[in-house]
């Protein structure tokens, strides 16, 4: 298997653009903690100032006492550089802890602020995207992220400053053996504009691959059972294979433009010394330079070139955080679809009318799932939803709790069209039991109230009364206070599909309750349990279930039938049967092959 990783080449002023923008992201993120940052900064410039003292003291000891014959002149000049260099190990420790401090609050920020965007996207948005690239934008790119704030951040602030602090020395002390010092640090700039481009673009499609080989073994793993069972073990192996040799290319073409640079920077570091050495000895000997003052700006050269390496090497880095504070950039900016408008009607109270006018939707273009689906629900009918595999009866449950909007046509609630009300507000007026239950890490009552700490226990009981899980949750240890492992993994289907049940009822006491295939899955006592609530839940509320088991909906009002995205057929359990049309043929190809 073969997957190119290879990333797309973008040209310099896309590069700049998003260069901006990742820049303003990260200021905007680093804003709110400016405090530590400015502290940071003013301690930062005086370690830069002092940076410059030892070589100039090395000077005076060599041009003076050193020169004189005079030892004792040399004390003070030795105590005063142990003096320098104690301040400057006092100043390190300060700055960078108020740098962490700063960079550190601001990522959390930053990866709260990512969780929270996601959270408020809508179905369409983790349909297209998997679970593993999603994860690795919330954990790696942010941990990429949290290098450049923590470490090439720091570094990159002191050695700027420090070798602004160097070159403007060196000018004020001999502008000769400045410009000899100096000469290579145009090349070295036009080395690094040359890489700029290979090793951000090589960081890009490193990251990507790294999603992808993330994304793939998130889903393997969680499939892992179906796997084993049918022997693909050998074929997912093969195709894991293919991810991480892509991985591993993409990684290899990242360290070779880095290896590449750093060793250009080692070349360039020791030609400008060499151009020192030669041009300043030849200064001596004419004598517009001193002995001291060459050995000075031995020392000046390699501080003001180490700067220089620290800086090729956390260009590297930061090339590489760019690369994925680009995708964090890239996600904040996806815009979720389904958006709460700017002045959301209330329901005052939810009766559970509900009208389709016209609809048509698809989730591909060109694609249609629902053909200009028209259909009326007064409140409180129990109305069913039937048809074969693909005729629209899940996307209809989509469309009923926003979480897609119909390209044509109108969804309304009780008269007013669904978009004219705030998301939240018609979840909660619109309770939907899925076909494949979902529950969280946490105690059972966690599970049924969800989050809500406006649900009171006796809400929570209720709730698991109606539903008939109460008798299940009772057995558990510690009942209501059992602990449910991630996904539920620790509970049966049918008992996460009683708590699915319980949870809806008591986070949506009022209003329509969908029910999508809810029964499709369990054993017949589960189901009778079910039947047995639903027949107490429905009298008094709006229903729509959809029914893969015909026999579970023979005594609902209303019985829509679909095919192919259309109502073909809508009455009551009796009358389609006698009217012997699709619904008719669905009964009788179900209960024939039960026989």
């Amino acid at each position: 298997m073969s997957i190119d990783a290879r990333p797309t080449e973008t040209d310099e002023t896309s590069i700049k653009g998003q260069d901006a923008a990742l820049v303003a992201l990260l200021a905007s993120t680093m804003a709110p903690h400016w405090r530590p940052l400015a502290l940071a900064l003013v301690l930062l410039l005086a370690t830069a100032s002092l940076n410059v003292v030892p070589p100039a003291l090395m000077q005076q000891a060599i041009d003076g006492p050193i020169a004189q014959g005079d030892p004792t002149g040399l004390w003070p000049v030795a105590a005063l550089y142990g003096g320098v260099a104690l301040l400057m190990f006092a100043l390190q420790y300060a700055y960078t802890y108020f740098l962490q401090q700063a960079g550190q609050r601001a990522l959390a920020d930053l990866r709260t602020r990512l969780f929270d965007h996601m959270v408020h996207q809508g179905q369409d948005f983790f349909g297209r995207m998997p679970t593993g690239d999603l994860v690795t934008r919330l954990t790696s790119d942010i941990d990429t992220i949290n290098a450049l704030l923590s470490s090439s951040a720091v570094t990159i602030l002191v050695e700027s400053v420090t070798l602004v602090a160097i070159v403007g020395v060196m000018f004020a002390i001999n502008w000769r053996l400045a410009l000899l010092a100096l000469a290579v640090l145009p090349v070295l700039a036009l080395v690094t504009r040359y890489f700029r481009r290979r090793i951000r673009s090589s960081s890009t499609g490193e990251r990507s691959a790294l999603a992808r080989t993330s994304a793939f073994l998130s889903e393997r793993i969680a499939g892992m059972t179906i796997l084993q069972l049918f022997g693909a073990q050998p074929a997912s192996a093969s195709e894991f294979d293919g991810y991480n040799m892509a991985y591993r290319q993409a990684l290899l073409r990242l360290r070779r433009h880095s290896a590449l640079f750093l060793a250009s920077q080692e070349i360039l570091s020791s030609v400008g010394l060499a151009l020192l050495l030669y041009g300043g000895g030849q200064g001596v000997l004419a004598g517009w330079a001193t002995l001291g003052t060459l050995v000075a700006f031995v020392q000046y050269t390699e501080r003001a070139f180490q700067p220089v390496l620290r800086l090729g090497e956390q260009y590297n880095a930061v090339q590489i955080a760019l690369g994925a504070a680009e995708r964090v950039h890239r996600m904040l900016h996806t815009m979720p679809r389904i958006v709460s408008p700017a002045s959301p009607m209330i329901l005052p109270r939810v009766r559970g009318a509900i009208e389709l006018r016209n609809v048509s939707f698809s989730y591909v273009p060109e694609e249609p799932v629902l053909r200009d689906v028209s259909l009326t629900i007064p409140a409180g009918q129990n109305v069913a939803v039937v048809g074969a595999t693909g005729a629209g009866k899940s996307s209809l449950v989509s469309l009923l709790a926003r979480f897609y909007d119909p390209q044509q046509g109108q969804v309304l609630l009780d008269g007013i069209d669904i978009r004219r009300l705030e998301p939240g507000a018609l979840r909660r007026a619109v309770a939907v039991v899925p076909q494949d239950p979902v529950c969280l890490s946490g105690t059972i009552a966690h599970n049924i109230r969800l989050f809500r700490d406006d649900v009171s226990n006796a809400a929570v009981r209720r709730a698991a009364e109606l539903a008939n899980a109460a008798r299940f949750i009772e057995q558990l240890p510690g009942g209501y206070e059992f602990e449910v492992l991630p996904g539920g993994a620790n509970l049966s289907v049918g008992q996460r599909q009683l708590l699915a049940l319980a949870r809806a009822l008591a986070l949506s006491p009022e209003g329509v309750l969908v029910l999508d295939e809810a029964t499709s899955s369990i054993d017949s006592a589960t189901e009778a349990l079910i039947q047995e609530a639903l027949e107490r839940i429905l009298r008094t509320r709006t229903s729509v279930v959809i029914a893969h088991r015909l026999s579970t909906i023979r005594n609902a009002d209303r019985i829509i039938v679909m095919h192919r995205g259309r109502i073909v057929e809508d009455g009551t359990h009796e009358s389609l049967l006698a009217h012997g049309g699709y619904y008719a043929r669905l009964h009788r190809h179900q209960f024939a092959s039960q026989v």
